[in-house]
């Protein structure tokens, strides 16, 4: 709990929910966009030409993406 120094009374705070990083949000997307084509994770690598490992960490959220991979696993989906 904080307290002022002027009144010695509690000060609320509200915890917000945390908010997703862009990378998580647009893992989130590009995983979601690639089970409604069907298209496997493999199958997906291979056509944008990276590994499934870091393909799997982009979808994760936990790897940022270069505008020229984005572009290629965009092109490998089908869309833009």
């Amino acid at each position: 709990m904080v307290t002022t120094a002027v009144l010695d009374t509690p000060i609320v705070t509200t915890r917000r929910a945390p908010e997703l990083l862009l990378r998580e949000a647009l893992g989130a997307a590009l995983r979601s966009f690639r089970a409604d084509q069907g298209i496997t994770l493999r199958e997906l690598a291979e056509q944008a030409r990276v590994s499934p490992g870091y393909l799997s960490e982009l979808e994760r959220g936990r790897k940022e993406v270069s505008s020229e991979l984005l572009a290629s696993v965009c092109h490998a989906l089908g869309t833009s």
